[in-house]
Parts: structure tokens; sequence; C-alpha cells
């Protein structure tokens, strides 16, 4: 009876946007059943965008499970405030900093090359970017697709022999960061970039994070008999820098109802220490349990444009 009760209060706030927020962690963290979480002493990890909010979060938490983490960032520096913070907090000094600019794929190729040096049990695809203007990378790629989708795809896919590797050990996880607002958009195969189309930071963003997903079952699938799992996550509506800098006011009206980067982080960190035949592969998380990726049949892909997104982001990312 407890369970049905806790099923039907879950799926409740699965429903509306409360479940999103703080008050909808609160209630579902009571619920939970499940054993702590496992140790992963002896395993590696890599976290992208880990010197703020949920990447520090999350960098913080396996930390504290005991893990060898590698904090893949953009500035050196800030990684390095980032790295001693996590060693004062979690009481493991085994983390250290790798420069990893998900915007360059020369910065993202050379971080794979020292990252791919020994087993890696779990990736986590974190960092992203809201640019209110279209800006190109110093590759030409629309700054938002190639931070949040292009960039993690070259690392990943780099990354698959180590993390193969890692496998053998009894890990071998990758997990893609999404975002609820995925649930708005589908994804334009035709025009990834934005270049035919007003330019709209939000609806980008939107629409990389809906690629995350959908390269998420992918890599599923091609990368099952690999030993890998793959498994994509959305945090809900978390107080961190990045939104308070591309969604200020958003902030400002909903601020009371965010969660802190430590509850948004907690799915994440469940997930790299979870058994994999016990969650499965290729699902999309929130709070510990499974979500549907679609809200609106309006934003549902074909096969087809599944197909075309990996092949345009291989292109993209030169591979």
């Amino acid at each position: 009876m407890a369970t049905a009760t806790a099923g039907v209060l879950d799926r409740a706030l699965d429903r509306t946007l409360i479940g999103y927020s703080r008050i909808g962690y609160a209630a579902r963290c009571r619920l939970w059943r499940q054993p702590a979480d496992a140790r992963l002493d002896g395993k590696l990890v890599g976290v992208t965008g880990a010197t703020s909010g949920i990447g520090l979060a999350t960098a913080t938490g396996l930390a504290r499970l005991g893990a060898s983490v590698r904090l893949l960032v953009r500035n050196p520096e800030r990684g390095e405030t980032a790295q001693a913070a996590i060693v004062t907090q979690a009481g493991n000094d085994d983390v250290s900093v790798l420069v990893c600019d998900l915007a360059d794929l020369g910065s993202v190729r050379r971080c794979a090359g020292h990252l791919a040096a020994e087993p890696l049990h779990v990736l986590v695809n974190n960092a992203g970017v809201l640019p209110r203007r279209r800006e190109l990378s110093v590759d030409g790629i629309e700054l938002t697709l190639a931070t949040n989708v292009i960039g993690p795809f070259l690392l990943t896919q780099l990354l698959v022999p180590a993390l193969s590797a890692g496998a053998g050990g009894g890990g071998g996880v990758i997990i893609n960061v999404s975002s609820a607002g995925m649930y708005t958009q589908r994804i334009h195969v035709d025009d990834l970039q934005m270049e035919r189309e007003e330019f709209n930071g939000v609806t980008a963003y939107a629409r990389a994070k809906r690629a995350e997903v959908i390269l998420t079952e992918l890599w599923a699938a091609r990368l099952a008999d690999r030993g890998i799992s793959v498994h994509a996550m959305h945090p809900g509506w978390v107080d961190t820098p990045g939104l308070a800098e591309s969604l200020p006011r958003f902030r400002r009206l909903t601020r009371p109802l965010l969660r802190s980067a430590e509850e948004g982080a907690d799915t994440i960190v469940w997930l790299a220490a979870a058994q994999g035949e016990a969650i499965g592969t290729g699902g999309f998380w929130q709070d510990r349990r499974r979500r549907p990726t679609h809200r609106l049949r309006r934003t549902q892909e074909s096969d087809a444009e599944r197909a075309l997104l990996w092949a345009q982001c291989a292109e993209l990312a030169q591979i």
C-alpha cells in the first residue's frame, strides 16, 4: 500500500510544475526506498562544467563516495578553486583539473587524450550555456549547439574505449544532464544552428537539451554490447550561477521554489553509483525515477530525424 501511495504521489508531482521545485524534491526523497549510495572507491570519473552549480555539487558528491574525480573545466583558475573546495568538503584529495573547453573541438580532443590514458568509469556531460544572442564557436558552430551538443558528442565518442575498459571493472556509465525545457521543443535537423529563423536563446537551449536526450537513447543502443550504460536526466529548477546569468527574471520569480545545487545533482550521483542491471540503460531520469521523454505529440521525432541528428553531430564534430 505504501509503495502504491508513493507511486501515485510521484506521478501527481510529475504532471505539475511543482515537481520541478524544491517542494517536489522534498516530497519525493521521503519516498525513496533505495539503500545508501554505493561506494565508488577506485573508480575514475570525469565531470564537465565542474566549477560551480550542479557540476560542482556532482563532483563533490562523487568525491564523497570515494571516486577519483577529474574536473573538466574551461577556466583552469576556477577549476583549481573548485578542486580545493571539493577536497576540503569531501575529504578526498584525489581530485584534479583538466582543461576542456567544449566549444573548442581542439580543446576537447586534447582533454580526451589525457582522460583516456586509463579506464574511465563515469562520464558526466554537465556543462552548458544559454547565450542571449547568436554567437559562433572557434570552429564556426553556433555556440549553444557547440557547447551543449557537439563538444560533448565528440568527448563521449573519443572516450568510448576508456569507458569500455571501465565497464570491465563494473563501471562504464555516461550521464547527460538535460533540462525539463526540452519538453517544449522538438529537434530541427533541417536547421540545427538556427540559421534560418530569428535566434532565441531559450529555444536554442531547449532544442539542444532535446538533442541530448535523443543522443542518449542512440548511444544506449550502440554501446550496450560494450558494457556501457547511458542515461539522461533533468535536475528540476535549480538555483545556480548559470540560471542567474541566463534567466535572471525567471530566477527572481521562482527563487523561493528553486532547488539547491546538491538537490539538483542528487540523481546524477545516484545514477553514477547505481547498479547498472537494476536501472537499465537509455532512460531519462528525474529524482531517481525514469520519466517520459515527451509530453506533447508535436515534439516527437521520426527515426529518420534521429539518424540525421547523429550524422550531423558526427560531421560537425569532425569524426
